[in-house]
């Protein structure tokens, strides 16, 4: 009797322990659905410690454990159970665990067991270049410390607290940024992901009062050991953003307009004291604007392409307040979330364009930041890194990436995650966050200051071993023009490098052949300099060089490629220009040249040169400009007027289009254009549409009968919705005012397909 109680005691106690074994995987999956991983985290442990090792259920218990921990940044946790899983389970594991345990291993800094298991994810989904990129990336770890000892990094003791602070942005003299402290000892509403507060927007008003300077600029409070005091004493100076903007759930980042009086913000999808989930019940990421009207931040509005079913957030806007740069995860994206652009025009916003596989990844790109320069930085989790999110660099030109990610290496970067990056055009100074451990627990905000890479260059006659004063340097990255530097009258040049060592340099000289080579010759001195000397041998050839320009605003073109090229023999030489649109050639033999200028949606423009030869006498140089006409370029076309009432081209006028109009159609055969006729306001409206219709459709026909295909040309009549003064209905204006309302343009539709869509 004894012995069968026991045993129904046993068989009891198996069934219960069974019963709360399942239970806890069932109550954890229910949190891990909902997003509450601190509570899946509870629910999960306990399942795993009281589940049988046969257990069918214990391989997806401890891969959602082992996520739980990773979403919350627990790597120590996360790669202690995935461990676990790898041993007993890998044979029926799905290729997410071994990306998964890469990641993880990689911000616990075992590069080289990382490095192993992304490999592994490689053999199993080779269509993802993480695992290419990272498996190499791992090889030689140098390249992530090259530019170390440039940088100085700092934690903020002034700003930081003992909760997340992150996303610093510029506002007035002061930042403003995200964060998860306590605002007034108020009791804050907790996220239940993890278990912390929901975020807000807070001003640090003043950074002229904090403390650390870098080149004599003072940027930050800084503390070398990168603790805290008390809270209070960290929030001292610090004060709630806007209680407009801050609600209960969560706000930021931001960006603001120049003139600081309109922000765009992330906020939960909450409105009017209204919230909205997804069909998926999840309460997704908006972007929102605001107005200053002088005492408040008011006016809260929701951007149009904003979606219930997906988030938008993480905003930046250029200086020009043209366009805006945020972060997504709506359908159609390289990965997790991508980086998108938005154009923005008088009030009115655009349709978001993804910004390409270049800059995103099948990874997480977030937190973008537009510099002065209209160039891009970034964190990315997908871009080969460290560990969690890195910072990344990419030039831009018309939104599309014109150099490769730059990872920006240690210390801006570490195995953990580090986002939010921003700073000056130069990159002397700045802002980021991490959750590296010098920090508290959570995310901080950091500064930075970078010096200078010190180099001299010195140019000399290759066969009298003089210096030569005057002599012309141009930096060149990756194939693209940066900046020119002349030689002192001692023949030298000082110059401040930036980060990276892939600089060629290339030096030119009236009566000397142009020379490059790169900065991998650069040498140390005793004395510690770093040195780089450049010889030039003696040439009868002239130069060839000039300036590539819009010709529209001649504005000098960035990322134009000129071609020189020799018809004799059909060789050539080429190079990208830079900011400053110039180009610099040295022909290493006689000929005929050409020069053409090529760049996407702008027409292909050649020039001749004529025959180079060499001079008897001192040298000269051949220079030659060019002007590129872009896609959407409108032009207007002077002297185009009419007689008031009247359609018929004025003899004036037909001059015009022959000297002006025409030969460029000829001179750009693929080049399809639209002419747009504007009338004043005089008469109605109904008759200046009919007539502005048929004076576009004069010039049309005129220049068909000049040869012109009138598929080609497209005949757009404005009426009086586009004066160019204030000449409208009831005001009194000379007949000078009302002709020059009476004009012509041509907006250029395309530059390759000479063919037009008509209705």
């Amino acid at each position: 009797m004894l012995k069968k109680c026991a045993g129904l005691l046993t068989l009891f106690t198996l069934i219960v322990f069974q019963s709360f074994s399942q239970a806890s995987l069932k109550a954890g999956n229910r949190n891990f659905e909902r997003l509450s991983y601190v509570e899946a985290i509870k629910n999960y442990e306990g399942f795993v410690e009281s589940a049988k090792p046969d257990d069918e259920d214990l391989p997806e218990g401890l891969s959602k454990l082992a996520f739980c921990y990773k979403k919350l940044q627990d790597h120590t946790n996360a790669e202690r159970v995935y461990r676990i899983l790898f041993k007993n389970h890998e044979s029926i594991l799905d290729s997410k665990e071994y990306l998964n345990f890469a990641q993880v291993l990689a911000s616990n800094s075992k590069y080289r067991e990382s490095q192993k298991y992304y490999s592994l994810y490689g053999e199993r989904q080779s269509s993802d270049l993480r695992a290419k990129n990272f498996t190499v990336a791992y090889m030689d770890r140098s390249t992530f410390a090259r530019d170390s000892s440039l940088y100085q990094v700092k934690y903020l003791d002034a700003i930081n607290s003992s909760q997340a602070d992150f996303s610093p942005v510029y506002f007035g003299k002061g930042l403003v940024f995200v964060s998860a402290r306590e605002e007034d000892k108020f009791i804050k509403r907790v996220f239940m992901n993890n278990q912390t507060p929901f975020l807000d927007l807070f001003e640090y008003p003043d950074t002229t009062k904090l403390s650390i300077n870098y080149k004599g600029k003072t940027v930050a409070s800084l503390s070398k050991s990168g603790k805290g005091g008390s809270i209070a004493a960290l929030s001292e100076g610090l004060e709630g953003f806007s209680k407009k903007l801050n609600s209960k759930y969560h706000e930021g980042p931001v960006t603001f307009f120049s003139d600081q009086k309109q922000v765009i913000f992330t906020r939960n999808n909450y409105i009017g004291n209204k919230t909205e989930k997804s069909e998926d019940g999840i309460n997704k990421l908006k972007l929102y604007s605001a107005k200053f009207d002088g005492s408040k931040w008011d006016h809260i509005d929701e951007l149009p392409f904003d979606s219930d079913e997906y988030s938008c957030g993480h905003p930046s806007l250029n200086m020009g307040n043209t366009k805006l740069y945020f972060v997504s995860d709506m359908p159609g994206g390289y990965g997790g979330t991508d980086i998108y652009v938005v154009e923005y025009n008088g009030g009115n916003w655009g349709n978001p364009k993804n910004m390409g596989r270049d800059i995103n990844s099948e990874g997480n790109e977030m937190f973008p930041f537009i510099d002065e320069f209209d160039n891009i930085y970034f964190a990315s989790d997908g871009h080969a890194g460290l560990g969690g999110l890195d910072v990344f660099y990419v030039e831009l030109e018309n939104d599309r990436a014109v150099s490769l990610p730059e990872n920006l290496g240690s210390p801006i970067n570490s195995e953990k995650d580090d986002f939010s990056l921003i700073t000056d055009g130069a990159r002397n100074s700045g802002f980021f966050a991490s959750n590296r451990k010098t920090g508290y627990s959570d995310d901080d905000i950091y500064a930075f200051g970078r010096k200078c890479r010190e180099l001299k260059l010195m140019v000399y006659d290759a066969n009298t071993n003089e210096l030569l004063p005057g002599a012309e340097v141009r930096l060149i990255k990756n194939g693209i023009n940066q900046e020119l530097h002349k030689t002192d009258g001692s023949g030298e040049i000082n110059i401040c490098m930036g980060t990276g060592l892939d600089y060629n340099f290339n030096a030119f000289m009236e009566g000397y052949e142009s020379n490059s080579i790169g900065y991998e010759n650069m040498y140390i001195t005793e004395e510690g300099n770093a040195e780089l000397k450049i010889n030039l041998i003696a040439s009868k050839l002239p130069l060839v060089k000039g300036v590539i320009r819009s010709e529209l605003t001649n504005e000098p073109i960035a990322g134009a490629t000129v071609v020189l090229t020799n018809t004799r023999d059909e060789s050539t030489e080429s190079v990208i220009t830079g900011k400053d649109g110039r180009y610099e050639f040295q022909p290493i033999k006689k000929g005929k040249y050409v020069v053409s200028a090529v760049k996407e949606k702008y027409a292909t423009n050649t020039e001749q040169i004529g025959k180079v030869k060499a001079k008897r006498k001192e040298n000269t140089t051949y220079e030659q400009n060019l002007g590129m006409i872009a896609e959407g370029d409108i032009f207007r076309i002077e002297n185009i007027y009419y007689n008031y009432g009247k359609s018929e081209i004025r003899k004036d006028a037909r001059k015009e289009l022959d000297n002006t109009l025409l030969p460029i159609l000829k001179k750009y055969p693929n080049m399809a254009i639209e002419i747009r006729s504007h009338t004043d306001s005089r008469s109605g409206t109904d008759f200046n549409q009919a007539l502005s219709d048929n004076r576009a459709k004069a010039v049309v026909a005129y220049l068909a009968k000049r040869g012109i295909s009138e598929g080609r040309l497209l005949a757009s009549g404005y009426g009086e919705a586009m004066l160019v003064n204030g000449c409208s209905d009831g005001v009194d204006c000379s007949e000078g005012k009302h002709q020059l309302n009476r004009r012509t343009e041509f907006k250029i539709l395309n530059v390759n397909e000479p063919t037009v869509k008509k209705d």
